[in-house]
Order: structure tokens, then C-alpha cells, then sequence
């Protein structure tokens, strides 16, 4: 005979409408796993946590990154050293990790809403390309969304907790440690977990009895974050230096990650792209003025209070209650407020910044899918129209690598000869060179001199925003020691961009002048699409 919860629910079911998007979620996300190409950003991932050099430990390296990924470097670390650095090692937490988003999405999912609109909710997340990508990268990311979905279920779990006497103290307080546990092992992995905090704020307007113990909550996650704080304030926000301010191409790049329609620059855009960004757009810009013209109707303001999240969920009108007010609050108030922020003080509107806020723009799409009211018809239309903008830009991802350091490697060590050396700009470039070098480097293969960074290959040391150049001194040693010089380059900075980055272009565009006046010019091969790597071969010194 089936258990049932206290809500009426068969508990194997729910459990069933839990496992089941994270076990999509862990399909979508393992295939093609190891075919991309390690990327510009995982190669600091990997010389980080693998890196043992005196002085360039693991501390040095995250602290050098101003603390932000702390834990996941330290994970990384520790199963790198437990089981090699292959891409599916480095890979795997951040595939684990999307599994349990989808789980804890699903959980969410029950808690607030039917059942029906708590597993598509879950399974439009799962199959966000903008989640996906991450699940499929070494990066901290999708650990870090993982951890926020689940400090968002204890939130739910607080928030619909009496803070009556009868209910007990762990009862009342169990929910609190939960989401303390779940928030500070999201910001351990990246700070813009921080992000979903003011829609958790807006909500609890409507839940002021568990006010006092959220912000107990609260206040022990600011206690436990106080190191990251110090990490990033001696780091300050000189590594958000290529970030620009909001303008028409980076709103369009942040709302096709949110509606995942697309994922640009990383993917070209598909032929939904546009359409299903707006689509999308006018479905989320629905159901709010669906939930502000429900919270205006007499008596659903008192009801609401009343009434517990799932039971104002199942009543006709799914944009009305709590829980609805919450997953649009979760959506919009973050990236709202990253805008605003972003046009007045330092940029960070970014799509990588608002994944947060992906899994309630699913549950948005849910709810108004799952409404009773909407003819089956129509149902069923909407739902073709919504997984074909997130299944058709996923499926063209897989196996695409935006930035090919593995293609690019090849190419330099299929021609490189005794005497040649190798120049990267921004040293950064060498991390996920000498991953290749190492893990992937033909019989009888010689490797280039690095002598910018000045390393030997044998050695792993993390370079992280070194925007470096030679001397006049250290360029005449070159061309004195080097029969022909390699120059490799990638995120050399943006004609249109802020100004350190502007700043970074003029600098390389002025070195590699220097470079082909000593080396002379050589034919470039370009690879990848994303932030493209450079590869000029430079003969030899006049």
C-alpha cells in the first residue's frame, strides 16, 4: 500500500518526480563529455588545483584568484590528486552537480506547486543549454547551483514552518542550519550565489513570521563568508576588468542564456535563438501581471498568508500564491538588480553571473503550461514550443568546443622544432597549452621554450590575468636564444570594450609589432569561435 505525505501525496511518486529530471539532467550532461576541448578558464582550473610548485601551491593560486571557486578548487584538487586530471575527473563534480540541481529544482517544485508543474519545472532546467554547458565544465558554477537550488528547498521548508511553540525547536530551527550548510558551500564555489538572497527578502513579505529566523540564517552565512570577503577584497575587482557595461548585444547574450534559447559567444545561435528569447520573454512578462492582478483581488492577500505554498498552488489560478510569487521574485529581482548595479558601479551582467535565476524562468514556463484553464490543445503546443527552444541549441552544442586548445596545441607541436620558443599573451594561455602538452603530446614531439611565462613543462604553475609583455632587454635575449618564436594568444582584450581591457589589445597589438620587427611576420591560424586563440608562427630574427 503506497505511503502517502502529509500533503496526500504518494511519496514514491514524488520521490519518482525527483529522480527522474535528475537522471535526465545526469544523461544530458555526460553526453559528449570529453569532447570539448579544455577551455580557456577550466586550464586555470587545472593549473591551480594541480599545481605544487613552492610558492605557486594551491593556496597561492585561489588565493591569487581573490577566493572566488574556493571550494571547488580545493575538490578539484583533491581528486586530481586521487585520480589524474583526465577531463572526465575534472569534469565529473560538475556533472554530479547538475544531477542534483535538477533533483533539488524537482523538490522545490513539489513543495510549492502540483506535482505535473514540479517535474516539468525540473525538466526545462535540466535541458537549459546555459545549465548544461556548465554541468559539462570544469568550473564552479554548476556546484555552486546545485548547492543555491538546495539552500532554496531549506528556504521554502523555513519559510513554510510555523514558528508556533507546539512545533519544537527542531523543527523550527532544522530548516535555518540547512540552508546556512547549502549557502555557504554555494559561495565557496562562486560568489553569485549570493544573487538569489534579495528574491528570498521580496518573498518574505508574505512570510513575515519566519523573518526573524531567516536573518539569524543570514547572518551566520555572512560569519562563515568572512574569509571569502578578505580573499576578494586584497584581489579587488581587477579580474572583472573585461566585463562591459549593459548595452544591446550583452542584453541579448544574457537573455538567450536565461530563456535558454542560446548561449552566445560561447555557440553560434540557432535559428530559435531570437524567437524563443522573445517567446519566453512574454511569457514571464504574463504571468507576473497574471500574479500582480491575482494579489489585487479581494481576499487573496489574507488567504495567501494563510494558506501554505502548495495549497494556493493547486487552486485554479497558479499565479496567485506564495509560490508563485517567490519563483518570479527568484527570477527577476537578481538580474534586475545586477543591471542596475552594472550601469552605476562595476559590470557583472553577465550570463554565467545570472544562472541562478534559470531554473525559475522553467518554473514560470511550467506554471502556465500546467494551468488547467489552458486548453489541451494549447498545452500541449506550448510545450513543444518550449523544449524545442532549449532541446534544438542544446543538441548542436555537443561536442562543439568554443575555444579548441586542444586543436591549437596539436598544431604548434606538430611543427615545432629544436630552437623554437613560445610566447603567450595573457600568460594565462599556458594553462591549458601545457595540459595538452602534457596529457596529449605526439611520440617524438618537441616542445617550443616557453619564455613568456618563463617555465619549464615540466612544472605546473596557474597564471591568472597576467597581461605581461617583454622588454626591449628581454626581447634582444630572444631573438638571440630562439631560431623562431611561436606566439600564442587568446583573450588579448576588446576594441569596444572597457577600458583595461581596450587598455590589454593596444599593449599586445604593440607587442606583436615589437615581436615581427625582431622575428618577422608570420601566417596566423585562427581556432575556435568563442574568444578565438591565435597562433602566429614568426620565422626567425632578421
Amino acid at each position: 500500500m503506497p505511503v502517502r505525505t502529509l500533503g496526500g501525496r504518494v511519496a514514491g511518486s514524488d520521490a519518482a518526480a525527483i529522480a527522474g529530471p535528475a537522471l535526465l539532467a545526469l544523461a544530458l550532461s555526460l553526453i559528449g563529455i570529453t569532447g570539448r576541448s579544455l577551455g580557456f578558464d577550466e586550464g586555470a582550473t587545472w593549473a591551480i588545483a594541480t599545481q605544487h610548485v613552492p610558492g605557486h601551491g594551491l593556496g597561492a593560486g585561489i588565493a591569487h584568484d581573490g577566493g572566488n571557486m574556493l571550494g571547488f578548487y580545493a575538490l578539484e584538487h583533491v581528486l586530481i590528486r586521487a585520480f589524474g586530471d583526465s577531463l572526465l575527473v575534472m569534469r565529473l563534480p560538475s556533472v554530479l552537480a547538475g544531477a542534483l540541481t535538477a533533483g533539488f529544482v524537482a523538490a522545490i517544485g513539489l513543495r510549492l506547486f502540483a506535482r505535473r508543474a514540479a517535474v516539468l519545472g525540473a525538466v526545462l532546467s535540466a535541458a537549459t543549454l546555459s545549465i548544461v554547458y556548465w554541468n559539462q565544465t570544469a568550473r564552479g558554477y554548476a556546484a555552486m547551483l546545485a548547492f543555491t537550488c538546495a539552500g532554496m528547498l531549506a528556504f521554502v521548508v523555513l519559510a513554510d514552518t510555523p514558528a508556533r511553540a507546539d512545533t519544537g525547536p527542531r523543527g523550527r530551527w532544522t530548516p535555518v542550519l540547512a540552508y546556512v550548510i547549502a549557502m555557504v558551500l554555494a559561495v565557496y564555489c562562486s560568489f553569485v550565489a549570493v544573487l538569489v538572497i534579495p528574491a528570498q527578502l521580496v518573498a518574505l513579505i508574505w512570510r513575515r513570521e519566519a523573518s526573524r529566523r531567516f536573518l539569524v540564517g543570514l547572518a551566520a552565512l555572512l560569519v562563515c563568508a568572512i574569509p571569502l570577503a578578505v580573499l576578494a577584497a586584497d584581489r579587488g575587482s581587477g579580474q572583472l576588468f573585461w566585463v562591459s557595461r549593459p548595452d544591446r548585444q550583452v542584453d541579448h547574450q544574457v537573455l538567450e542564456s536565461l530563456t535558454g534559447s542560446g548561449l552566445q559567444s560561447s555557440f553560434h545561435p540557432t535559428f530559435l535563438a531570437t524567437p524563443g528569447l522573445w517567446i519566453t520573454v512574454a511569457a514571464v512578462l504574463a504571468a507576473l501581471g497574471c500574479s500582480v492582478l491575482g494579489s489585487r483581488r479581494p481576499g487573496r492577500n489574507a488567504a495567501g498568508a494563510r494558506a501554505g505554498a502548495g495549497a494556493r498552488a493547486a487552486d485554479g489560478e497558479p499565479f496567485a500564491g506564495w509560490g508563485a510569487t517567490l519563483v518570479l521574485s527568484w527570477a527577476l529581482v537578481g538580474p534586475a538588480l545586477v543591471f542596475l548595479y552594472s550601469l552605476v558601479f562595476q559590470p557583472l551582467f553577465q550570463p554565467r553571473n545570472l544562472l541562478t535565476a534559470v531554473p525559475a524562468i522553467a518554473f514560470v514556463l511550467a506554471l502556465g503550461i500546467c494551468d488547467r484553464r489552458m486548453p489541451r490543445w494549447a498545452a500541449g503546443a506550448a510545450l513543444v514550443v518550449a523544449l524545442g527552444i532549449r532541446l534544438v541549441p542544446l543538441a548542436l552544442s555537443y561536442d562543439v568546443s568554443p575555444e579548441p586548445w586542444n586543436a591549437a596545441t596539436r598544431a604548434v607541436l606538430a611543427d615545432a622544432r629544436p630552437g623554437d620558443c613560445v610566447v603567450f599573451y595573457p600568460e594565462d594561455g599556458h594553462n591549458p597549452f601545457q595540459y595538452y602538452e602534457r596529457t596529449a603530446r605526439p611520440a617524438g614531439a618537441v616542445a617550443p621554450n616557453s619564455m613568456l611565462p618563463v617555465t619549464g613543462w615540466g612544472e605546473v604553475r596557474s597564471y591568472v590575468e597576467r597581461y605581461e609583455t617583454l622588454s626591449y632587454a628581454r626581447q634582444a635575449a630572444l631573438a638571440a636564444a630562439c631560431t623562431r618564436l611561436w606566439l600564442v594568444s587568446s583573450h588579448e582584450g576588446q576594441s569596444t570594450g572597457p577600458r583595461r581591457s581596450r587598455r590589454n589589445l593596444k599593449a599586445f597589438d604593440h607587442f606583436r609589432t615589437q615581436l615581427e620587427q625582431l622575428f618577422g611576420r608570420g601566417r596566423v591560424r585562427t581556432y575556435g569561435y568563442a574568444s578565438a586563440i591565435h597562433v602566429r608562427l614568426l620565422p626567425g630574427p632578421h
